[in-house]
């Protein structure tokens, strides 16, 4: 599913315009955004906590050429911890 059939859904089910659903799904990406920017986690219980996470710097290798060593640098990296209610629902998946 992509961000067009998203909206799409959300309209269907919450009767609205396409329109109003897309103005509603930004500002949540905004929302969420906006809190992990500022070192804040976003929790929407039974399904998942976002957050952010801090690597360090670190050596690498130039996957094209291996003799050659690179340094990754520091990077903030957005991270997704599932809910007990969205685990559970998922959980019954592999049981088919």
């Amino acid at each position: 599913m992509n961000k067009i059939e998203l909206i799409e859904e959300l309209a269907d089910r919450l009767n609205v315009p396409k329109k109003e659903a897309e103005v509603f799904l930004n500002t949540l990406v905004d929302v969420i955004t906006s809190h992990l920017k500022k070192g804040e986690e976003v929790t929407i219980t039974g399904f998942g906590t976002f957050m952010t996470k801090f690597r360090h710097a670190r050596q690498g290798v130039n996957p094209q050429n291996p003799s050659e060593r690179m340094q990754i640098p520091a990077v903030t990296v957005p991270k997704f911890k599932a809910g007990k209610s969205l685990k559970d629902a998922l959980k019954h998946i592999a049981e088919k």
